[in-house]
This record gives structure tokens, sequence and C-alpha cells, in this order.
């Protein structure tokens, strides 16, 4: 009899529905798809090379993730993000971020906080580069981090469950010229807690950074300020 451990799959192969979803999922956080815009499938086929079938799929999947609507008569289109439903989403980040910051800043050790200051140099070379892709993507690496020191996994569980928004989010307050402080100053500032184990900075920082963010949204979201 084999032995189970030699089938293991090392490497996982990425799947053409994998790609049509990060595809799609990367064109509405960034605006390439707009909010409001209709989805047609056999325009999607044609742009991302796949079938029907697949791209059934991925709108069943972002569906769920709350960044598309499938209106009756009318079919898929790009979830209009409403502030009534950011506020939501910034009143939970608020209640589970600032609790996991906390708690990081209070039990991290010194691997811990390598890691950490790894993950925000990687914010700031994606912020020298202009990268908004790059950004969000550390940004969300670096609050993971964050959540997982201070054993915060369920809280992670929903965080990730909203990720698709906070993601939509992040790239709409990254764009605003309103906005007093970058990212990595707010990351600096977080992660300067967490180095110094400072519980009550560290919730501060994260506090302060979310404030910041849920105003410019709400000033892109009622006004649509750029």
């Amino acid at each position: 009899m084999a032995d189970i451990h030699s089938l293991k799959i090392e490497n996982t192969p990425v799947t053409l529905r994998e790609l049509a979803l990060e595809k799609i999922r990367e064109a509405i956080i960034s605006g390439y798809f707009k909010a409001g815009d209709r989805l047609v499938e056999r325009s999607l086929c044609d742009e991302l090379g796949v079938s029907r079938t697949v791209v059934r799929e991925v709108i069943r999947y972002l569906e769920a993730e709350g960044l598309i609507e499938n209106i009756p008569k009318k079919g898929p289109i790009v979830a209009v993000l409403s502030w009534e439903i950011a506020s939501q989403i910034y009143d939970i980040r608020q209640l589970l971020e600032t609790e996991a910051a906390k708690d990081c800043a209070e039990i991290a050790t010194a691997t811990d906080k390598k890691q950490l200051y790894k993950q925000l140099m990687q914010i700031a070379k994606a912020g020298q580069a202009r990268n908004e892709t790059e950004q969000i993507s550390a940004s969300m690496s670096f609050y993971e981090s964050i959540f997982s020191i201070a054993n915060h996994t369920i809280a992670w569980e929903v965080v990730q469950r909203l990720n698709s928004r906070i993601s939509r989010l992040r790239a709409l307050t990254l764009a605003c010229p309103a906005r007093k402080k970058t990212g990595f100053e707010h990351m600096s500032r977080i992660y300067q807690a967490i180095e110094d184990n400072n519980p009550r900075q560290a919730k501060e920082a994260v506090k302060k950074h979310l404030t910041e963010a849920a105003s410019l949204a709400r000033s892109v979201l009622e006004n649509g300020d750029k």
C-alpha cells in the first residue's frame, strides 16, 4: 500500500477559476469596473479567455464576498458601496482590530516584531512605487500577522469575510487627496507601539487610523470627493 505522505501535492496548481477570480476581484477593487457597472458574461469570457462556466462560478463567489449584486432582469452588476454599509464595516474593524493590536503588543516577541517590520517595509516599498494593489495586499498581510500574534483567530475569520470590501474601501481612501497621513505612517505608529510592547498606544494608533479612514470614505461615498 502506498504511503499517504508520498501522495501529498506540494505545489497546488492555480486553476483558471482562481486566476479569473483574482483578476475580476482586482478589477472591481481598483475601480476598473465601477459601482453599478453591468458585468456581461460574454464580454468577461472574451476578456479573460475562459468559459462561461468559469465566469459564472467567479460571479457567484464575488457575490458572496459582497462585490457583486445580482439584479432581477438585469443580471450581475458591481455592488454599490454606500456609506451605510461602509460605516458598519469600519465599526466592526474598530472593535476587532483595536483589540487585536492591544493583545499583540502585550505578547509580541522579538521574532514577531521582526516579521511585522518586514511587512511594514513591504508597505513602504509599495507606497514608494505607487502600487495600490501591492499596498492593499501588504496592509492586509500586516494586519493578518497582528491577529495571528494576538491569537485572535476567530476574529480574523470574521475580518476575512469582509476583506474584499475592506480592500475596496482602502483603494478609495488611498486615492483621496484629503488624506492627512499615508498608510505607511499609520502602520508605522501601530508597529512602533507593538515594538515598544505598549498595548494602550497600539490600540489608540489603530483607532486613529480607522477614524481617519472612515472619515475619508464617508466624504468620497456621500459627496463624491476624489
